[in-house]
């Protein structure tokens, strides 16, 4: 496209987020920017039942979760379905490569976020990626770092 914003695969992004804030926070940033949040959640089961209901492009899911279950337990769920998870956390999880797409690391800001986010885009489109700060992207077949 020579004018206006490139094609999108991600379009359909589910939330999963204990903190309140930050949740509103990330759907307002996500909505704003022209992405369709599928809902926003604050535990496993309501967000395994909605990716099991809801067709969903990508998951942005904190590691820590209200639930007993984590998001890992999430980002390995979405993963056997084919659905990409990108962590946004303050709590490194230092095995991400083999169940997310990447991790931005909080605090962050709304340009981060969506610089994460088309970062993924790009990537899942199969481009090349300039990792921004604050993000870790992982080659969605591989597992390897980008």
């Amino acid at each position: 496209m020579l004018f206006g914003k490139p094609k999108r695969k991600v379009k359909r992004i589910l939330i999963v987020e204990d903190e309140p804030l930050t949740a509103f926070d990330n759907e307002t940033t996500l909505k704003d920017d022209g992405y369709e949040v599928v809902e926003t959640l604050d535990g496993f089961d309501e967000a395994l039942k909605a990716i099991e209901r809801e067709p969903v492009d990508l998951i942005l899911s904190d590691v820590r979760l209200r639930s007993q279950q984590t998001g890992i337990d999430l980002a390995r769920a979405a993963k056997e379905r084919g659905i990409p998870t990108l962590f946004a956390t303050g709590q490194a999880y230092p095995h991400a490569r083999e169940v997310a797409i990447g991790c931005l690391m909080k605090p962050y800001s709304e340009k981060q976020l969506k610089a994460a986010i088309e970062s993924v885009d790009r990537l899942l489109q199969g481009g090349k990626v300039k990792v921004p700060k604050g993000l870790q992207l992982f080659h969605p077949e591989t597992g390897e770092p980008v």
